[in-house]
């Protein structure tokens, strides 16, 4: 083709050349004439063929993913394998990743955002930096309360931050709701992440939702003082602690839990042995959930292949990676958990809009500062 278009072009080029060369200034300098029909020749397959060429690499999409590049990339391979639209990734860390979004404003490069956590869907919503999304696909398959009720984030794989309890040393009929752990019976006893952390703030904001503010205060005031030690570090090393002796409870989240037990490093696999889940609140509003999930940027340049991205990452095959690798629940009804997340039990979910997470969350935080959670 592009040979075709070359010998157009020289064609082309001699035509014009006769037109503005009389024949004997083209006799007597025709190293002059070649150095034109060639640079004309060049110019019009530029004109003609790069359009062409650039038309057929259209077919793109931009992801700012704050899901690390290892839970993230198979399923997208696979995507541009079925539709033929290539994937450009970019991983970060989640608030570093929508500052950029914001920063770059009108110039981002950015089509889909996928973060963690609902609350920091909810700042990006707010920030303004989303745009809503029409899709029966995507309304049909995720459940209302995993997903912005106005269509400007859909979540799509969700995940429980359960009580962990050590098996040799904690009786599971003395365990019932999250609120229980203020009780003095667990004084000394509790490991759980900083207040910095936002996984434990959306727990917090999830339970204002549920029991006000005043509740919530005097809860957070009473849990601190059962910490067994400083909060510290990951969600991992919570379980770690426990199963060292150093607490008899965690608070941490299902895929940790996954990956302790599956991975190889032999301590974090012993140290996951060591305790088993406790679903709280089963006799009430359910187990607090949260999700990863993805919205269509403000000013999206490929915007109907972000919205097939995100289609394709609800679909059933997608979730059942999701299901099988991440070691998070899917968020499709219509897929079942993993073998793994079966053999811990079934468990009532929190059904509360998760977009509630994010408009509770500068009062969850103020709770936890009067409170003294570090």
């Amino acid at each position: 083709m592009l040979l075709y278009m070359y010998d157009l072009s020289i064609n082309l080029t001699e035509g014009f050349a006769n037109m503005f060369f009389k024949k004997n200034l083209y006799t007597k300098i025709p190293f002059l004439f070649c150095s034109f029909k060639g640079l004309l020749g060049v110019l019009l397959i530029s004109l003609i063929a790069l359009p062409l060429y650039a038309a057929q690499n259209l077919q793109e999409v931009n992801l700012y993913s704050a899901r690390k590049e290892a839970l993230i990339k198979p399923i997208i391979d696979d995507f541009s394998e079925q539709t033929g639209i290539k994937v450009n990734l970019i991983t970060g860390k989640a608030d570093a990743l929508l500052q950029r979004i914001k920063s770059e404003g009108k110039n981002t490069h950015a089509d889909v955002f996928i973060t963690t956590d609902a609350v920091r869907l909810y700042r990006a919503k707010s920030a303004g930096v989303l745009q809503t999304i029409n899709s029966d696909a995507l309304n049909n398959a995720i459940p209302d309360n995993l997903r912005d009720p106005e269509g400007y984030w859909y979540g799509l794989s969700m995940r429980a931050r359960p009580i962990f309890y050590v098996k040799d040393s904690v009786d599971p009929n003395d365990l019932s709701t999250y609120e229980a752990l203020a009780d003095s019976q667990f004084k000394g006893r509790i490991c759980i992440r900083s207040s910095n952390n936002i996984y434990n703030q959306s727990l917090l904001a999830s339970m204002l939702a549920a029991d006000g503010n005043d509740k919530a205060q005097q809860w957070t005031n009473d849990f601190v003082k059962n910490f067994a030690r400083k909060p510290k570090v990951g969600d991992r090393d919570q379980i770690k602690g426990a199963a060292s002796g150093q607490c008899d409870i965690a608070i941490a989240n299902t895929y940790y839990y996954g990956k302790m037990l599956t991975g190889k490093k032999a301590d974090q696999k012993k140290a996951a042995e060591a305790v088993a889940i406790f679903w709280p609140n089963q006799g009430d509003r359910g187990t607090h959930v949260n999700v990863s999930g993805a919205g269509v940027t403000k000013y999206a340049k490929n915007t109907a292949n972000a919205q097939k991205l995100i289609e394709f990452l609800a679909t059933k095959k997608a979730q059942r990676w999701y299901a099988d690798v991440n070691f998070e629940y899917p968020v499709r009804k219509d897929v079942a958990a993993s073998e793994l997340l079966k053999n811990w039990g079934e468990f009532k979910a929190d059904t509360i809009n998760l977009n509630q997470l994010g408009a509770n969350n500068a009062q969850a935080v103020k709770i936890m500062d009067r409170a003294g959670w570090k």
